[in-house]
C-alpha cells in the first residue's frame, strides 16, 4: 500500500479490512481457567468484615463483598460472582437495579433473610433466591452468626459487552417494608395460578421485554437435592454434567432462569465425565465434595466452597474423588438467543 493511500486512511479514521479482521475478537480480556480456594476467600471476607462496617461504605455500594477477579472487574466477561457477608444485627440497605441477580447461601441461617419485593426469604444453606430486575431488595441478619452467600449478576455483560448503563436506585428506607407473608411468591408460581394473571404468566415491571419476567423466588436446597437423588436412582447421567437439574424460571417452568444466565445443580457420582467444549463460559461453585476439573492442559483441583471458571472453547471434564455436588452457572442463554451456541466433543 502506498504512503499516499495510508495517509488518506489515517487522516479519515479508516483502515483496510485485512488489518481490522486480524484484531477482531481481541478487544475483550481473555478469560483464563482459574480457581479461587475457599480458605483464601474466607481469610479475605473475614478481614473485610472486621475492617469495613457496612455503614462506612459509600451509598449504593453498601455491600461487603469479595470479588474473584479474572478479567479486570469480574470472574468472566459476562458473569459477576462475589462472596458477600452480613454480620449479626446488620442490614445491607435496600436498593434496586436493572441487573439480574441471585443469592446462593453458603453459610446461611433461617434468621438470615434477603427481602425481595416485600417478602422475607430465609437463606438457609444452599438455598437459591432470585433478585429480579428492578425489585427492591435488602439483606437482614437477625441471627447471632455471620452469614455468607454468593452474589451472581450479569453486570459484565450488560455494562461492558453491551455498554449499557445500569439503572440503579436506593430505597428511602434502610429496610423496605415487608408487605407479604413468607411463601407468597412461591404460592403465585406453583400449580395454582391467580385467575387474573397475565396470559403470558409474567409479572408487571419495567423490564418485561420479549421473555417472561423472572419472579422473586426461593429454591430450597432440600427439595433440589432430593430430586437429584431421584434422578440418580432412576435415570442415566448426562455424559458431560452428571445428574443435572436446571433452575427454571417459575413463571414458565423452563430454562433459563434469567435471559442472560442459566443455573444448574449437578451431582457427580459415577467417575469422570466425558470431555467436551463449547463457546459459552461456565463458572462453578463446589457445594460438597472434592475432585478436579481438567481444562485444556490445566488441572483445577477443588474441594468444598471453591469457585472456578471454565473459559469458552476449552476442552474440559470433571473428575470427582467420590461424590460431589456443584452449582453450575453459564452465559449460554445469550448465545442461544442469537442462535450462536455451539458444543462438540474433541475428535
Amino acid at each position: 500500500m502506498s504512503s499516499e493511500t495510508r495517509d488518506i486512511l489515517e487522516k479519515h479514521d479508516l483502515r483496510p479490512l485485512w488489518e481490522v479482521e486480524d484484531e477482531m475478537g481481541t478487544s475483550r480480556p481473555t478469560v483464563e481457567a482459574d480457581i479461587w480456594k475457599w480458605e483464601d476467600i474466607q481469610r479475605a471476607i473475614d478481614g473485610i468484615e472486621r475492617d469495613v462496617p457496612i455503614a462506612d461504605l459509600p451509598p449504593g455500594f453498601q455491600r461487603r463483598v469479595a470479588v474473584p477477579i479474572n478479567t479486570p472487574t469480574a470472574i468472566s466477561n459476562s458473569i459477576y460472582v462475589g462472596v458477600q457477608t452480613v454480620s449479626p444485627g446488620e442490614t445491607a440497605p435496600a436498593h434496586r437495579h436493572s441487573a439480574n441477580a441471585l443469592r446462593f447461601a453458603i453459610d446461611g441461617h433461617e434468621e438470615m433473610k434477603t427481602v425481595v419485593a416485600g417478602e422475607e426469604f430465609p437463606m438457609e444453606n444452599n438455598d437459591l433466591v432470585t433478585t429480579p430486575q428492578w425489585e427492591w431488595h435488602d439483606h437482614v441478619n437477625d441471627s447471632d452468626e455471620t452469614a455468607a452467600w454468593l452474589d451472581v449478576l450479569d453486570l459484565p455483560f450488560v455494562l461492558d459487552s453491551l455498554n449499557a448503563r445500569q439503572a440503579f436506585e436506593n430505597h428511602e428506607l434502610e429496610r423496605q417494608p415487608v408487605t407479604k407473608t413468607q411463601g407468597y411468591w412461591d404460592s403465585q408460581y406453583g400449580g395454582g395460578r391467580p385467575a387474573d394473571e397475565k396470559s403470558d404468566g409474567s409479572i408487571p415491571g419495567p423490564f418485561e421485554g420479549r421473555m417472561d419476567a423472572t419472579p422473586p423466588y426461593r429454591f430450597g436446597w432440600d427439595e433440589m437435592l432430593e430430586t437429584l437423588r431421584q434422578r440418580e436412582e432412576n435415570d442415566d447421567p448426562d455424559p458431560h454434567d452428571g445428574y443435572s437439574l436446571a433452575y427454571v424460571n417459575p413463571a414458565t417452568g423452563k430454562e433459563p432462569l434469567f435471559p442472560t444466565m442459566s443455573f444448574r445443580a449437578q451431582l457427580l457420582s459415577e467417575g469422570p465425565t466425558d470431555p467436551h467444549f463449547h463457546n459459552a463460559t461456565e463458572v462453578y461453585f463446589v457445594i460438597e465434595g472434592e475432585g478436579a476439573t481438567h481444562v485444556g492442559e490445566k488441572v483445577l483441583e477443588w474441594d468444598k466452597w471453591d469457585i472456578f471458571v471454565v473459559p469458552p472453547n476449552e476442552v474440559h471434564h470433571h473428575e470427582p474423588d467420590d461424590e460431589a455436588t456443584l452449582l453450575g452457572m453459564t452465559d449460554r442463554p445469550v448465545f442461544e438467543a442469537f442462535n450462536l451456541y455451539a458444543e462438540a466433543q474433541p475428535s
